[in-house]
């Protein structure tokens, strides 16, 4: 089939790669080079690197509903449009261009968790088990047909990062089932259930502030699903501190207060919590590389409180 895929993240690469293998890819549209670093220099997104090393055709129009984007779609003639993580919203002219549809490539089990960040809340709520689904894209947010929905299970100390790369192979894998039964004419799309459906809002840094008087178990779905971006941090005095890491240890918090380092012998950094103490693993304080909580702890003089 010939396919325009839109895509920009990391997230999008294996569904490229494996729609390159087995599909005609007349055009890549990515997101321009943005600045990134210190420095500030532009910095091409994962899909264009992608795109390059495949030797693909990429274009990279600042609006995709603009006439310029609209162009560019109509000049390649695609049989069916495909979206993983692009990052801007399709118009009607754009989504329902392609004679078999345009389909997105969701990382969650729809209709829960529509929106940006599917990954990070299905952690944050602590669910056990999340997927991808295939759905034909329409005006509504994540809210069209679907197509085809696989699910994974979701470690009880996976990260955000590490479910992300698991799923996005998980995407490639349902991309090109989803295409196979378009052609051969046994798709067989379904609408979503909208009395279901939850949302998963775009992420900002501030949304990664630990609230110590949570439980423990809440505390540490806040960190791994924000593991490796936003990043969960709280403070330490004036010092603002990320906690990249952490584990539940099922011990009571007896009169730890929530936010206390308790100074214990074992060596263990931990903290006290709404309900049972929990162990920081790996943490890092503002100007440092990341470090233990065993060497945070070995660092710490007399009593010490998160807040």
């Amino acid at each position: 089939m010939r396919i325009v895929f839109l895509g920009t993240s990391a997230f999008a690469c294996p569904a490229l790669r494996a729609l390159a293998e087995a599909h005609d890819i007349a055009l890549v549209i990515t997101q321009p080079d943005r600045p990134a670093g210190r420095k500030r220099e532009l910095k091409p997104p994962p899909v264009k690197i992608t795109s390059l090393d495949l030797g693909l055709p990429i274009a990279q129009p600042e609006r995709i509903n603009s006439e310029e984007g609209i162009a560019l779609l109509k000049k390649a003639k695609p049989e069916a449009i495909v979206v993983a993580s692009y990052g801007q919203f399709l118009g009607t002219k754009v989504f329902s261009l392609p004679p078999h549809g345009t389909i997105n490539i969701h990382a969650s089990i729809l209709p829960r968790y529509r929106g940006a960040a599917p990954i990070n809340w299905a952690i944050i709520r602590g669910e056990t088990e999340t997927g991808v689904t295939t759905f034909f894209i329409e005006k509504g947010m994540d809210s069209g047909e679907i197509l085809v929905q696989r699910t994974c299970p979701i470690g009880p100390d996976e990260t955000a990062g590490e479910l992300h790369d698991r799923l996005s192979e998980l995407g490639a894998e349902a991309i090109l089932e989803t295409l196979r039964s378009i052609e051969d004419g046994t798709a067989r799309p379904t609408p979503q259930r909208e009395e279901e459906a939850t949302l998963a809002p775009k992420l900002s840094r501030a949304d990664g502030q630990i609230d110590w008087t949570l439980s423990a178990r809440d505390i540490h779905n806040l960190v791994r699903g924000l593991n490796p971006w936003p990043g969960a941090f709280t403070h330490l005095e004036s010092e603002t501190v990320k906690i990249h890491r952490a584990a539940l240890s099922s011990i009571g918090c007896g009169e730890i207060e929530p936010g206390s380092v308790a100074l214990q012998e074992t060596g263990r950094l931990l903290v006290g919590t709404g309900d049972e103490l929990i162990e920081v693993l790996e943490i890092q304080r503002e100007g440092r590389p990341r470090t233990s909580g065993r060497a945070f702890l070995n660092g710490l003089r007399g009593e010490a409180r998160f807040s």
